[in-house]
């Protein structure tokens, strides 16, 4: 069993609110989640109107495997927000 692990951090320009940067988060992570099957949450930033911070983690059965979906991962986020991703920590265990 291997574990895959990001954090994400992404830019959000347009946020003015602590209101706007939930929903922001929720509708995002309720969309990753259903389409991948992985775990999302918001883990860092959280009093930061324009900076969002999400932890994915995923099981799979090979590295590639779980490196592979944290890149289609990445990249439906990408597609997927107007914000920017700053940064992305991996992990595979």
């Amino acid at each position: 069993m291997i574990i895959g692990s990001a954090k994400i951090i992404i830019h959000v320009p347009w946020v003015h609110s602590l209101k706007e940067k939930r929903m922001t988060v929720k509708s995002l992570c309720a969309k990753v989640s259903n389409k991948f099957n992985v775990s999302i949450a918001e883990v860092e930033n959280q009093d930061m109107h324009q900076s969002i911070g999400l932890g994915i983690a995923c099981v799979a059965t090979d590295s590639r495997i779980a490196d592979s979906m944290i890149d289609t991962i990445l990249n439906f986020i990408e597609s997927n927000t107007e914000g920017e991703i700053m940064h992305v920590e991996r992990e595979i265990l």
